[in-house]
């Protein structure tokens, strides 16, 4: 067994590392990828067989106002690079402080109708009701809320064509199950929006 002991296997860290983990959070993104240089990650041989497997294809300037399609690498500084978008300032991805005004005003909001227009003891039952309904509708007709244009942010198609009711309907009961939109990959994209194909981006 003394050959088992002398072969060197590649170290996790560095073959995940070397991927840029683009099909995974934050979170565990940032858990590994000091254990290498970036130079190393960008150029080793596992980033060049990582390539052309992260592009995305088709991707329409229509929606997301001035989005581009990839130029065929994987290699990205921050969220939204791959989609032609800015780092900052307008039609950026937003940033999850963005994301949660806008849902702390649009609960509110609803709390607020429900507590009017039903009177009983089950009103606040009412709530995530009228949330569920003001999110679909809303987002499928303009890709706004009224807790989103406060905050300065919507929800933006990735294929350039109009919001699909269906799909819509899927990422607004995904979001209502509030674990898929926290698993986001490095374009800040919930499952939510991984599943309706949209990117939730700065007015």
């Amino acid at each position: 067994m003394s050959w088992v002991r002398g072969l060197r296997l590649p170290d996790p860290a560095t073959r995940l590392g070397a991927c840029h983990f683009r099909a995974v959070s934050r979170v565990f993104h940032a858990c590994y990828a000091w254990q290498m240089p970036r130079s190393q990650a960008r150029n080793g041989p596992a980033t060049r067989a990582c390539r052309g497997r992260d592009t995305v294809d088709g991707v329409s300037a229509s929606q997301v106002g001035g989005a581009k399609a990839p130029d065929g690498h994987s290699d990205y500084d921050y969220a939204g690079e791959r989609f032609g978008l800015p780092e900052h300032g307008p039609r950026s991805v937003a940033s999850i402080g963005r994301r949660l005004v806008a849902l702390l005003i649009d609960w509110l909001v609803c709390l607020l109708i429900a507590r009017a227009a039903f009177r009983s003891q089950y009103w606040q039952y009412w709530t995530l009701a009228i949330f569920a309904v003001q999110d679909y509708l809303l987002t499928a007709l303009t890709g706004l809320t009224l807790g989103k244009r406060l905050a300065g942010i919507r929800v933006a198609r990735l294929d350039g064509k109009t919001f699909a009711f269906g799909r819509t309907l899927v990422r607004t009961l995904l979001l209502l199950l509030v674990v898929p939109p926290l698993v986001t990959d490095l374009d800040m994209r919930g499952l939510h929006d991984r599943a309706a194909n949209t990117i939730v981006i700065r007015l």
